[in-house]
């Protein structure tokens, strides 16, 4: 068997048995890509970020313009911490924005805080998403894995001499003992939360949102499959993270406030914001219309 090595940063200690030293270079590579933009941001990004944002804070000249580009959502984290932590029925988020098709220019930086367009009239609806496929296909065929649709898929990638791969991870599924092993690691996370409920902590992701204009909470990317085990096993609530809100309803909320006021007057209206359940009208995909929770 080919010689193991520790996971890359932000790997879960669970894939350490499938990680392969085949993997070694991709691995790397994924090393010092995160090293790179950390440093980067530690040494340059986050004191610009700071700055600026302490120039909205107190008003100063030029603090207009650090509004309309979208203010700095890592400082603004920093700043609000805790009171960007929402709890929600998992049931109930089930719309995703959809950037497919969306010119890059027309999407909101993850950089920014205050997010324009129209990105929350285009959603998808994650009890039809792939994550959530995943999750009950596995779980329906526990105890025969190999009768599951994802065996089947990862099986023709392996039999077409390109079995799947994640050089974030350091994993290769290149036997069906290793696309078992895979498959039954996601079963005992859905074990452990069915026992101990929602970990926060566990994984490398938070469950991000982020807030619409009409006031209401759409998952973005990152956590979708803890987020698609907690539905399935119908958890009471999980923490999600505000990580963004519409411009739209940034304006209603504060007021024409800016700086501490401003963020006082977010903190307020926070808890007053639901899932969005409801399609939009930009919706690239029409959603079935019979659903059932297990």
């Amino acid at each position: 068997m080919p010689r193991q090595f520790p996971l890359p940063p932000g790997g879960d200690p669970a894939f350490s048995p499938l990680a392969d030293a085949r993997m070694y270079w991709p691995v790397q590579r994924a090393r010092v890509q995160v090293a790179v933009r950390e440093a980067f941001q530690a040494s340059v990004g986050i004191p610009i970020e700071r700055g600026v944002f302490g120039l909205w804070k107190r008003g100063l000249p030029g603090s207009y313009r650090v509004e309309q580009w979208g203010l700095p959502r890592r400082i603004v984290e920093q700043a609000l911490g805790e009171e960007l932590i929402l709890n929600i029925n998992p049931r109930e988020l089930i719309r995703i924005r959809d950037w497919q098709e969306m010119p890059k220019r027309q999407r909101p930086s993850s950089s920014a805080f205050i997010w324009d367009g129209y990105w929350d009239l285009r959603r998808g609806d994650l009890r039809h998403g792939s994550r959530y496929r995943f999750i009950r296909d596995i779980e329906t065929h526990r105890h025969d894995l190999v009768n599951s649709e994802t065996f089947r898929q990862l099986k023709q990638r392996l039999d077409e001499k390109r079995p799947w791969a994640s050089h974030q991870q350091g994993l290769l599924l290149d036997s069906e003992a290793r696309i078992i092993a895979y498959l039954r690691v996601y079963l005992a996370f859905m074990d452990d939360m069915a026992v101990h409920g929602f970990d926060g902590l566990r994984g490398k992701d938070e469950l991000g949102v982020a807030v619409s204009r009409e006031g209401k909470l759409i998952k973005i990317n990152r956590g979708l499959h803890r987020l698609a085990m907690a539905q399935y096993l119908g958890l009471p609530s999980v923490p999600v993270k505000v990580k963004a809100v519409h411009r739209a309803w940034w304006e209603k909320v504060t007021e024409h406030t800016h700086g501490a006021e401003a963020l006082e007057r977010v903190v307020e209206a926070l808890p007053h914001c639901v899932p969005e359940t409801e399609p939009g009208p930009l919706d690239p995909h029409e959603s079935p219309k019979h659903f059932t929770w297990p």
